[in-house]
């Protein structure tokens, strides 16, 4: 096992680095994959609880510093943190490994920096950041369920009135049907007594409605 996944799995078991140095592993991938020669991944440790209200995302933007706030990592070792990390960051790229481990301990001594408050800054950083994204997932499954819930109840109501509204079609379809049936019965004694007299009848009658003659088709 190389010394980045031992280092990885030394740090509360929250650090998973894949092969070749790439990025770390989602929290997904980290729960599915155990370490090289194991049988399966350890559980993780439930993170720190938070002191407050952690702000929510916005637009999948996190503010880091309304998290790490509450979750009650110290401001003062923060900034020794990003202090450090400020020194790692102005090193030489290709510098080996052990000459800048002397550079930064050494500089940091000079100031009078203590790495135990660094070290102590970044585990619980990490722990904040661990649990914000638990809390996230935790809202976000929540949310997935009540819309889901929101959903099937809307489906099932759609459903229902498409019911009700097949079975009006259905029933108006009937009585269409039955109307013209009784309609045709009627015709025929009509027909019988001839157009003629029908028509006069209905002109000098007050309750009978004369038909209106049906406009002319033009081609």
């Amino acid at each position: 096992m190389s010394d980045k996944k031992n280092w990885g799995h030394t740090v509360l078991g929250w650090f998973v680095v894949k092969e070749g140095g790439e990025e770390p592993l989602s929290p997904t991938e980290t729960d599915a994959l155990p370490p090289e020669g194991e049988a399966a991944a350890p559980a993780l440790p439930e993170p720190a609880a938070f002191v407050t209200e952690p702000p929510a995302p916005t637009a999948g933007k996190v503010d880091f510093d309304g998290v790490l706030d509450a979750a009650g990592v110290d401001a003062s070792e923060r900034d020794l943190f990003a202090k450090a990390q400020a020194l790692l960051g102005s090193l030489p790229p290709g510098t080996d490994p052990a000459v800048r481990k002397q550079i930064v301990e050494a500089s940091l001594k000079a100031f009078g920096v203590p790495v135990d408050k660094i070290i102590a800054a970044g585990v619980e950083s990490i722990q904040a950041l661990e649990g914000y994204l638990r809390k996230t997932a935790t809202d976000t499954a929540s949310t997935a369920r009540e819309v889901q819930a929101l959903v099937a109840d809307y489906e099932q109501k759609i459903a229902e009135v498409r019911q009700i509204l097949d079975r009006k079609l259905q029933e108006q379809a009937s009585v269409q049907t039955s109307c013209n049936a009784k309609k045709l019965e009627v015709q025929k004694v009509l027909e019988f007594f001839g157009q003629e007299e029908v028509a006069r009848v209905v002109k000098e009658s007050p309750r009978l409605i004369e038909p209106v003659p049906a406009p002319e088709r033009k081609d």
